[in-house]
């Protein structure tokens, strides 16, 4: 226990694990997960974000034991568990479907666990009564979990996972079957409650927005590799491919020619046009690529480089545009337009940003794990 009480969070390494599977189609060997290494701080909040069958929740399955690496090691706090079953690791896992007991009231699901571990009656009281005003449930004790809605039931799958106090909690796309305005609320609730216990907490979805509402940290994964791993922050705005930067939010992508360096900033070319992209990477030269976010782009008569509208939409808090600049499409999201010059389909106008607002992407192959045959 730590000195305030609470049992002290626990983290997690992943030392070159990887998970081969076998096609059944072909027979062939693959890897699911290849070689995934990296380090979890005790009570942070990670997201194992990407596209379906990227690996995530391969390597989510494998900290929680249901599934064996055929390669590397996982230690959890410390301690290698490759060989502990599920039930004998400091974690719990809040799994997609709930998996709640139907045939018990609400008080008897959070309770379940730790009658498993034989404590005493009271002993048993207090903690999910604690629990239960945790996750805002106190008055609920005897309801039967068919008679609550999809945002409870999340509610005491939660408190059943925290009740036995695990060093690591795991969560398996927990939000996905609820409605969109439901899931927004509930992973507030997720975070608040994560940081009012200082647990580690290790997340799984394909929603990028998720992740950065959430995250302390996101891994990005790709093709059962480690795309990109670092704060939301770093992530949307500092990319290292196209995929990340296309995956995190929306992204327009200029090509551009880097001729030189003024200061922080690298000076490029964009269909002959000059601009200024803020970065501390050394280019030499050559053909890379500008990203840029579409709230980053400003839009006006003149500016940095000429552009004609393509499509002009009015959404509320802002003005949508697409525009066409060279042989790119750029969308614009110009935010709070009133009060401005709205541009209409067929305007001839111009772009313009921010030099720390860009950023530069070097022209690479995305490579893809493989496995040979055996």
């Amino acid at each position: 226990m730590s000195g305030n009480g609470k049992k002290a969070p626990k983290g997690v390494r992943l030392s070159h694990v990887s998970k081969i599977y076998q096609n059944p189609k072909t027979g062939k060997d693959f890897y699911a997960v290849h070689d995934v290494d990296l380090d979890i701080e005790p009570g942070s909040f990670v997201t194992l974000l990407g596209p379906s069958g990227c690996g995530k929740t391969t390597t989510l399955r494998m900290i929680a034991g249901f599934e064996s690496p055929d390669e590397g090691e996982i230690y959890l706090g410390g301690q290698p568990i490759n060989q502990l079953t599920p039930n004998k690791r400091d974690t719990a896992m809040v799994f997609q479907s709930y998996a709640l007991f139907p045939h018990y009231n609400v008080f008897d699901n959070v309770a379940y666990g730790l009658k498993l571990r034989k404590l005493g009656r009271e002993e048993i009281r207090e903690k999910v009564t604690n629990i239960l005003r945790l996750v805002e449930l106190s008055d609920m004790e005897q309801r039967m979990t068919n008679q609550l809605s999809g945002g409870q039931q999340q509610r005491v799958a939660l408190a059943r996972a925290l009740v036995v106090e695990p060093g690591v909690l795991l969560f398996d796309e927990p939000l996905s079957n609820l409605d969109a305005k439901l899931r927004v609320q509930m992973r507030t609730e997720i975070r608040r409650i994560q940081q009012a216990l200082g647990i580690t907490a290790i997340y799984v979805t394909h929603d990028q927005s998720e992740a950065m509402a959430i995250s302390d940290n996101i891994i990005l994964m790709k093709d059962g590799v480690i795309a990109q791993m670092g704060s939301p922050t770093e992530i949307y705005y500092h990319p290292n491919s196209e995929f990340v930067a296309d995956f995190i939010g929306e992204c327009n992508f200029l090509p551009c020619t880097v001729t030189g360096r003024k200061w922080e900033d690298i000076e490029a070319t964009v269909y002959g046009y000059p601009v200024l992209v803020r970065s501390e990477e050394t280019y030499t030269g050559g053909e890379a690529e500008i990203v840029l976010r579409p709230e980053a782009i400003e839009i006006a008569d003149q500016g940095l480089l000429p552009c004609r509208v393509e499509l002009s939409c009015f959404m509320g808090s802002y003005q949508n545009y697409h525009v066409r600049v060279g042989e790119s499409l750029v969308k614009i999201a110009d935010n709070c337009p009133i009060g401005r010059k709205t541009y209409q389909v067929g305007d001839m106008a111009a772009i313009s940003f921010r030099s720390e607002c860009a950023h530069l992407l070097k022209i690479q192959k995305e490579d893809k794990a493989v496995i040979s045959e055996k």
